[in-house]
């Protein structure tokens, strides 16, 4: 998998510099930082991946990952996985240009109720991210893929553990913006599995900053004239995380790389699984090392364990977990070693 590290550089730089506690904290607050979203547009990062000749910014999937990742390390508070490697990739896919601005969707799932007669769509969708704030919402129903103007939709706040929105749309007979049959490759397994990846990603580049953090506070924070890096009881908290963010970035890779070459889905089914576990043990030994200051509203951490246990619930871990078992039983034992080996493309054999 090859992305361009100017880009990456470019990223870096731009979300450490304008991604600061203050700007979370007020995101938070506010449901929405439009000055950041213009900051990312500018550098035409929300349309990455979708093609030109659809409203796009081009580049390729790998490139939208790349960024992603770098958008958890530094908590961004934005549609980015939503407008582009989502909503603008079931909008390309099926003829449909993607709308200026922000734009938003999500994976129908029990007790989601959207239904289509023809003409109108009725029913509620849940866990919207962002909805109250976007230009246009993307959504499936059944074989369609369906735009709305969030204005033409019943929208009710709700926000996940991180303070972000994930709100509820109710639609009462509500004629979209534009409803055509999904284009080839989009379907609701498809949509969950490419979100999957999203949270992968995000997972990923989070624990990465979490160690960071972690690795840098303990050794400047001093005890008993030493830094408290140097005590074992940290030290154990310090090898915990290491391990669990270098497991969640490899899996990440490994996901992120099979899926740009199109052999999925046994390798996104075990990242998502490996980051939720990840997730909850690092996350777990970093607040331990840290300590008080670690749950303080003025210092970082929160802002990445919060969206990890988040991101941990959206396109279910469990889901994955037992797709992923069901899978090595109905093989059986004599053919485990070559799952694990050679991953989707064993599926086959």
């Amino acid at each position: 998998m090859t992305v361009d590290p100017l880009l990456v550089s470019a990223v870096e730089e731009r979300f450490g510099a304008l991604a600061t506690a203050p700007v979370l904290a007020a995101a938070e607050r506010d449901g929405w930082s439009p000055a950041l979203w213009a900051a990312t547009e500018e550098m035409g990062l929300p349309a990455i991946s979708v093609p030109e000749e659809a409203g796009g910014q081009g580049g390729t999937v790998a490139d939208a990952l790349a960024v992603l990742r770098v958008a958890g390390r530094y908590a961004v508070p934005l549609p980015l996985a939503e407008t582009g490697l989502l909503a603008g990739w079931m909008l390309a896919a099926s003829g449909l240009p993607m709308p200026s601005g922000p734009v938003t969707t999500v994976a129908a799932r029990d007790p989601d109720t959207l239904t289509w007669d023809g003409t109108t769509v009725s029913g509620s969708l849940s866990g919207v991210p962002w909805a109250r704030s976007v230009a246009a919402i993307v959504v499936l129903v059944g074989d369609r893929v369906v735009q709305f103007a969030p204005d033409s939709v019943a929208i009710s706040p709700r926000t996940n553990l991180a303070g972000e929105p994930r709100d509820v749309i109710t639609a009462d007979r509500v004629t979209p913006v534009a409803a055509v049959p999904a284009g080839p490759g989009v379907d609701l397994e498809a949509l969950r599995l490419r979100g999957a990846l999203t949270r992968i990603m995000l997972m990923a580049g989070a624990l990465e900053r979490v160690l960071d953090l972690t690795v840098r506070y303990t050794g400047e924070r001093e005890q008993f004239g030493r830094p408290v890096a140097r005590f074992q009881a940290v030290q154990e908290h310090l090898v915990h995380l290491g391990q669990q963010a270098a497991l969640a970035g490899m899996a990440a890779d490994v996901a992120a790389r099979e899926y740009d070459r199109g052999v999925t889905p046994v390798e996104v089914w075990a990242a998502k699984t490996v980051c939720g576990q990840a997730a909850r043990i690092a996350t777990r030994a970093a607040h331990q090392a840290h300590g008080a200051m670690g749950m303080t509203q003025e210092y970082p951490l929160h802002h990445l364990t919060r969206r990890l246990w988040s991101w941990t619930r959206e396109y279910d871990d469990l889901r994955w977990a037992r797709l992923l078992g069901t899978a090595v039983i109905d093989r059986g034992a004599d053919r485990l070693y070559p799952l694990i080996a050679g991953g989707s493309a064993a599926l086959a054999t």
